[in-house]
């Protein structure tokens, strides 16, 4: 019971002191999960987020859910996911009551001009953490270029892309296991 209630208080502050989104929340949780309470790896973190952002849904409550059940189960990933949704319901619940009152108030878009920038500093933050995980050799940092160029700069479905990484990945990897270099343990 200790554990769960762990698990919901850890994502509850996640989620209650992370604005921006799922991808702004990802630099915490891999803070609190990997180095504070050392129930993962970076490798095991970097897995989850990749899992998250495959699946339908938010990547930091699908990443909650996967870690909760990690830990405790199917109530572990139920407890992790309420702790993470919660803050977002109170929070979105007192905003649209009252947002439309301040709005127009210069001093509240600059606020919000404020988060914009510190979520993009956030998400950057995440993307060179991950990326110095997983560009271990050419092959993946070229498969990361690739994948970066056409999902940035065209207008190609990233499902297509990530598909694409997937098949690339695995033919590399078959190719490493035929050749006896395989990275996987």
């Amino acid at each position: 019971m200790a554990e769960l209630w762990e698990l919901f208080i850890m994502f509850f502050n996640i989620g209650a002191f992370t604005f921006g989104g799922g991808f702004a929340m990802l630099p915490i949780i891999q803070r609190e999960v990997v180095e504070k309470k050392k129930w993962s790896t970076n490798e095991e973190i970097i897995d989850c987020f990749a899992i998250g952002q495959c699946t339908p849904g938010v990547i930091a409550v699908n990443t909650a859910t996967f870690i909760g059940y990690k830990r405790k189960g199917i109530i572990g990933g139920i407890v992790a996911t309420a702790g993470v949704i919660l803050p977002s319901l109170i929070i979105i619940t007192i905003i649209t009551t009252f947002f439309k009152q301040f709005q127009h108030y210069k001093i509240v878009q600059y606020a919000f001009g404020g988060i914009r920038v510190g979520v993009i500093a956030l998400i950057a933050n995440t993307v060179f953490k991950m990326l110095k995980q997983v560009a271990k050799n050419w092959v993946c940092i070229a498969i990361f270029t690739i994948a970066f160029i056409f999902i940035a700069f065209t207008d190609f479905s990233p499902i297509i892309v990530i598909v694409a990484s997937i098949l690339l990945g695995i033919f590399r990897e078959r190719d490493n296991i035929a050749t006896g270099g395989s990275d996987i343990e």
